[in-house]
């Protein structure tokens, strides 16, 4: 008992520790290092901490606007975190290394509660993070402005994580920058989270070797100037389930989903769509899914697609239980709220997805506006993003 005593006492007295620079970095036995920033603290800026950061701290930055307080990040096990509302990064002309706001090469960093907002470089690919290698883990940010919102470089054995976060705005308006700019890395995962008005760019562009994208809003509203609200250029392995998928009347690709536009290159390239909401909004001409010849496999099942076409007319694949619907056919379709009417003939209208390797198709959570996701426990399915609850 005397031993444990000493170690508790010892561990109360280490909960605050000197580095010699004025400043106190508070010790989280489980966790180790915390490092609290904010204008009234003795570390001021992200950008004064990333001189002084070390692998496994956890960086706790206040509430408020950071202007022009821009950082480069090559640690492993970082943990940023927002504390008291949300943190606003705002380039306001700055940039790091001459690429964004953030630029992250390293190991695992975890992001939580940040906005960023503005980032522009002179090549025109300033991105809110330039994503170069490790695992990077978004959780509750906003990407807001920027000409990428994040750009990943394409190293091979990284993956990215999003979930309940916001890409809105972001583009420099020539078709080559995009809400979510990933590269061919791994492995990409979205949950949960809203991707809106891109300039003239896609809502979301992946080349991973394996995409996930689950249960999000992608939807370029009115007056969007997206162009494809999803593309896999280069196919791979995309797993496209419980999503509500919208073009606007006002884009000049008639196009919502493409897959393997600019060639295949790896050994598997398999497309899975199940359960999504797909929305065409042009009076004319919008075409549900774009498909490239090659060797690949597709399978759609228990889609709503609302608007004309289909999703067979893209090429050969397995197509099972995939309906057009009209806007009335919706809760409030005008408004975005494409659950089920209560007489719409397509309630409990869905078949049972196969399972995939170590994945079902099956949707075990449904997006909750504006960025978030809720578990999802029925046993009758429905087709489309949004279940019928009894």
């Amino acid at each position: 008992m005397k031993t444990a005593s000493r170690i508790v006492a010892a561990a109360s007295l280490l909960a605050f520790a000197w580095l010699g620079v004025g400043t106190v970095w508070a010790l989280d036995a489980a966790a180790g290092r915390v490092i609290r920033i904010g204008p009234e603290r003795e570390i001021r800026t992200l950008q004064q901490a990333s001189r002084l950061v070390r692998d496994g701290d956890i960086l706790e930055v206040d509430a408020g606007d950071y202007r022009r307080d821009v950082a480069v990040w090559t640690h492993d096990r970082l943990e940023f975190r927002a504390v008291g509302g949300r943190v606003r990064l705002l380039a306001d002309g700055a940039s790091a290394e001459g690429k964004g706001i953030w630029v992250v090469r390293g190991g695992t960093v975890s992001v939580d509660g940040f906005d960023f907002i503005g980032a522009r470089v002179p090549d025109r690919n300033g991105a809110g993070i330039r994503f170069e290698k490790g695992v990077l883990r978004i959780r509750d940010c906003r990407f807001l402005d920027n000409e990428n919102g994040i750009l990943t470089a394409s190293d091979g054995e990284s993956a990215l994580e999003i979930s309940n976060s916001e890409f809105a705005r972001n583009g420099f308006g020539d078709g080559q920058s995009h809400n979510l700019y990933v590269g061919a890395i791994a492995r990409l995962t979205v949950t949960g989270s809203y991707f809106h008005h891109a300039r003239v760019g896609h809502l979301l562009k992946s080349r991973a070797r394996e995409s996930r994208i689950l249960y999000n809003r992608l939807t370029d509203e009115i007056g969007g100037t997206a162009s494809y609200e999803l593309e896999f250029p280069n196919g791979g392995v995309a797993y496209v389930i419980g999503n509500l998928i919208q073009q606007s009347s006002t884009t000049e690709n008639p196009h919502i989903i493409a897959y393997g536009a600019e060639g295949y290159r790896g050994e598997n390239n398999h497309l899975y769509l199940a359960n999504n909401t797909l929305v065409d909004g042009r009076t004319q001409g919008g075409v549900f899914l774009r498909l490239a010849p090659g060797t690949r496999s597709v399978l759609a099942i228990n889609n709503i697609l609302v608007g004309n076409g289909s999703l067979e007319s893209a090429g050969p694949g397995t197509y099972r239980n995939n309906f057009n619907a009209g806007w009335e056919g919706f809760e409030r379709a005008a408004r975005d709220d494409y659950r089920l009417a209560a007489d719409s003939p397509l309630r409990f209208k869905g078949v049972e997805p196969p399972q995939v390797g170590r994945l079902s198709l099956r949707p075990e959570q449904q997006y909750v506006h504006p960025r978030s996701s809720r578990p999802l426990r029925v046993e009758r399915l429905s087709p489309g993003a949004f279940q019928v609850d009894g």
